[in-house]
């Protein structure tokens, strides 16, 4: 395999536990849209795959791998009297105030692979705003190359375009990068754009869901190194 020069990480199930972050999210914002009424709430929950009652995501949910507009278009006809830039407002607003939980400890993982001398992006789904707080919150933006989000002007996975940018203001091949997703979503970007694809289990979806569409999965980003290491064997 070629030798890695830099890691492309997505969000959400890679750098953060989904599900700490995204069930609390989804509670707040459709009460929040709908005013209170839980009724209202776990109906329109249940458009975009989630369960009120429950708090958790069904495994299809547009949530999981979903642009924050893709969310809004599915939510906009039952929020008639709310504009689209209204709505995507509350998803992001709700979205930069979610709990993080950190899959690893960041900034001794981030620091570490630094050393190597490897480069570092972040590729999300997310807006970019909200990704920012985020990884602010958790005191780890200096440590990345490159962030950019679904409405950064590069598009959203599965296409290629956050991974080709990375490659650009790196200025690496994109052959020498590996990108780090928890869902197929993520593989495919990363395969479109002639990247290594790895695979971590800190998302909803399992090793079978996700083992023929990567090159490797490793049960969290904290098994990297380990990872990186075995390339030089």
């Amino acid at each position: 395999m070629t030798q890695i020069k830099g890691l492309l990480f997505d969000k959400d199930g890679t750098l953060f536990d989904f599900a700490a972050t995204w069930e609390a999210w989804a509670q707040a914002f459709l009460l929040r849209l709908a005013d209170g009424d839980r009724v209202k709430a776990t109906q329109t929950g249940a458009l975009i795959g989630f369960n009120l009652t429950t708090g958790k995501f069904a495994r299809d949910s547009i949530v999981i791998a979903g642009t924050p507009d893709q969310i809004a278009a599915v939510l906009m006809p039952h929020f008639p009297n709310i504009s689209k830039p209204a709505l995507m407002a509350v998803l992001n607003a709700e979205a930069a105030a979610a709990p993080q939980r950190e899959a690893v400890p960041l900034t001794a993982l981030l620091s570490g692979l630094r050393d190597r001398g490897l480069k570092l992006g972040v590729a999300t789904n997310d807006a970019e705003a909200p990704a920012r707080a985020h990884l602010a919150a958790a005191g780890v933006t200096e440590l990345f190359d490159f962030i950019a989000g679904s409405d950064s002007g590069h598009g959203g996975k599965p296409s290629p375009g956050q991974m080709l940018a990375f490659a650009a203001q790196t200025g690496l091949e994109p052959s020498t990068i590996a990108m780090v997703g928890d869902s197929t979503h993520d593989l495919h970007a990363g395969r479109a754009a002639g990247m290594t694809a790895i695979a971590v289990l800190t998302g909803l979806a399992g090793h079978d869901d996700l083992a023929p569409h990567a090159d490797v999965v490793l049960p969290d980003i904290g098994h990297l190194p380990q990872w990186l290491d075995s390339l030089g064997r």
